[in-house]
């Protein structure tokens, strides 16, 4: 545990981002949203579940935001290959509709 004098900031880790969406449009304004923010990072975008599958696992990412309805693979179902393949990832799911 680090101690942090009076007058210190203490530089934690940002929260590694992967952002989970087919719709183009909507992947382009919630990372334009996140990028403002010095805490977070984006580490990734995928636009279907198979992507969002194998991009978990190569960048083991903190927070997934993962869109419901997805082509080919639905965002349940990638979810559940996630937890196998990236454990340490929180996934929030999200949808436009």
């Amino acid at each position: 545990m680090a101690i942090v004098g009076i007058g210190e900031k203490q530089s934690a880790s940002p929260v590694l981002i992967l952002i989970v969406d087919d719709s183009e449009p909507f992947r382009h304004f919630i990372r334009s949203m996140l990028e403002r923010r010095e805490d977070l990072r984006i580490v990734g975008v995928a636009s279907d579940g198979l992507e969002a599958v194998q991009k978990s696992e190569e960048l083991q990412p903190d927070l997934i935001l993962l869109d419901i309805g997805l082509p080919g693979l639905s965002g349940i179902e990638a979810a559940k290959r996630i937890c196998k393949l990236a454990p340490k990832s929180k996934i929030i799911f999200l949808s436009v509709e």
